[in-house]
């Protein structure tokens, strides 16, 4: 099977070609036209400005996908494109797109979810994971934790109660000036803090907390964890707290180490993210994980869950940093699943900012 697909549900349009057999997925193209440095201006993402460039893109892009593929449109046998969750706007220009290219060319067509789409771009790896599976989904607009019931099935069992960790680490950032998106930038200045406070270039995220700088209490910061027997999170007490930090520093003119505050904030993050993951193998023992989002491209993150797979003896399912973004290849993979499941869309689909994950 040959599936084209789709992906606007921000500020990154893409197309991508997969083909699928009984040895599983190969990506014959995936291409990604990015925004960056149009939203670099605003520090973040401007939907009006998003819709506009996603409709520039997406025809150059998809013509660009099937020769990069050597496959021609007849030869595709079906068509996914992200529906919902996103940005209303950005989601509609291919939501569009495709219902258009379906209908006049005759080919199936099916509608994603965009966080099942990041989770499925595990199934795109050597050794993917097979439900039922613990799945992380971390990025700019979402934090959650899902028992993976099957290729389509998704209970949530944890989640953020407000904003997500991704747009914690860009508002932060963006504050102690560092570029947006602050993701990339936020990583490396953190583990300058780490190695800072314990002289390790090694193992210093194991030796952070018994460091000065770790037991160090001008810098203190909430857990996003919250301590009420759920798997759900609260970022914004994080971030608020952070950002009242920097505000004392400022006006107090007491001097801090950018990259000592990075670390710690760091640190709460990813352990907050790794103390849930540990408490739902607890609940759910013997099922592997999933990481899957932008910020599973964070190294500390990934470092810390890997110790967490350990300690509990599963396995824990990382895709390539290329695969971590926003991309039509995770789009085409999950609605390969969809299709499977009969799961079909005709020309009434329409786009929703709403998650369809409940």
């Amino acid at each position: 099977m040959i599936i084209l697909s789709f992906e606007s549900s921000c500020d990154e349009t893409s197309a991508a070609v997969l083909s699928v057999d009984e040895n599983g997925f190969t990506v014959l193209s995936n291409v990604i036209a990015s925004q960056i440095e149009t939203h670099k201006l605003y520090g973040g993402v401007v939907p009006e400005i998003a819709s506009r460039a996603h409709i520039e893109a997406v025809s150059g892009i998809t013509y660009q996908a099937l020769d990069e593929a050597k496959v021609s449109l007849s030869s595709v046998d079906l068509i996914a494109v992200t529906a919902h969750p996103g940005l209303i706007g950005a989601l509609l220009v291919c939501v569009n797109f495709a219902k258009s290219l379906a209908a006049a060319n005759g080919i199936p067509l099916v509608d994603v979810d965009h966080i099942k789409g990041h989770i499925a771009a595990s199934y795109l790896t050597a050794d993917a994971p097979k439900p039922p599976f613990i799945a992380l989904a971390l990025s700019g607009g979402h934090t959650a934790i899902y028992l993976v019931e099957s290729y389509v099935d998704y209970k949530i069992i944890g989640t953020t109660r407000d904003d997500a960790i991704g747009e914690s680490f860009d508002k932060i950032g963006r504050i102690i000036g560092i570029p947006y998106p602050a993701g990339a930038g936020f990583d490396k200045l953190s583990r300058e803090g780490f190695i800072l406070a314990t002289g390790d270039e090694k193992n210093f995220y194991k030796k952070y907390r018994k460091s000065e700088a770790g037991k160090d209490k001008s810098m203190l910061l909430p857990s996003p964890a919250l301590h009420d027997g759920s798997l759900d999170f609260s970022f914004s007490g994080l971030k608020t707290a952070a950002i009242n930090l920097l505000h004392r520093f400022e006006q107090t003119g007491e001097p801090f180490d950018k990259s000592l505050f990075a670390a710690r904030y760091t640190y709460e993050a990813t352990e907050a993210v790794a103390g849930k993951t540990a408490e739902a193998c607890r609940r759910y023992p013997g099922l592997d994980i999933a990481v899957a989002g932008g910020v599973a491209a964070n190294s500390h993150i990934r470092a810390k869950l890997s110790e967490v797979s350990a300690q509990n003896g599963v396995k824990l399912h990382l895709p390539p940093l290329s695969l971590c973004g926003d991309n039509a290849a995770m789009i085409g993979a999950q609605g390969y699943y969809e299709y499977r499941a009969g799961r079909t869309a005709d020309s009434s689909l329409n786009a929703s900012a709403l998650d369809s994950i409940v």
